[in-house]
């Protein structure tokens, strides 16, 4: 009889290391997920800092950040001149917005137009 006691207890203390075990993995990917949202804020973050920096300084940054200022200018031009583009085609084709897929971008409505009109500017 003593075999099967002592059988009963090895099955109990595995059973509690696998409770034990559980826990602890759970309770690392819960740190995990708490990381990545955290990352995820500090990368929102950064994203922010950019957009203010560029929206007071972004016509006259510091030398560390004229490249990456005149990249943003540079693809609102590009931006501007395929919006332009964009108006002759569907005016040669007679399309209307609703015969043209949107696209969305990561420009916040807040930060002002470059060139043309604003009012259906997605700057």
């Amino acid at each position: 009889m003593a075999f099967f006691d002592e059988l009963k207890d090895k099955a109990m203390d595995l059973g509690r290391a696998g409770v034990a075990k559980s826990r602890q993995l759970a309770e690392i990917a819960k740190l995990n997920l708490a990381n990545s949202a955290e990352e995820d804020a500090i990368k929102k973050a950064y994203i922010e800092i950019g957009k203010l920096y560029y929206a007071e300084r972004g016509m006259a940054p510091e030398a560390a950040y004229v490249a990456l200022c005149e990249k943003i200018t540079a693809s609102k031009v590009t931006i501007e001149e395929n919006k332009s583009r964009i108006a002759e085609l569907k005016a040669e084709g007679d399309l209307v917005d609703a015969d043209v897929p949107p696209m969305a971008t990561d420009i916040p409505p807040e930060e002002p137009g470059f060139g043309g009109d604003d009012t259906n500017s997605t700057f």
